[in-house]
C-alpha cells in the first residue's frame, strides 16, 4: 500500500503549470514517469508499517 499519489494536487500556494512554458522538459519526465507500468513497482509493495510514498512521486 503506498500514499495517495496525485500530480494534480495542489501543494504551493501558485499553480505551477501557469509558469512552466509548454516545451519545458517537466512535462516530459512527468509523461515518462506515467509511461512505468504499475506492475513495475509491485515489487516495492508491503503489507507491513506505516504507508510508503509511491515510487512514482520520488522519481
Amino acid at each position: 500500500m503506498f500514499k495517495n499519489y496525485n500530480m494534480n494536487q495542489v501543494v504551493l500556494p501558485m499553480d505551477v503549470e501557469m509558469k512552466l512554458q509548454e516545451n519545458d522538459i517537466a512535462y516530459s519526465v512527468h509523461e515518462l514517469v506515467e509511461s512505468i507500468p504499475d506492475e513495475d513497482f509491485s515489487c516495492f509493495m508491503r503489507d507491513t508499517g506505516c504507508p510508503a510514498y509511491h515510487p512514482r512521486m520520488m522519481m
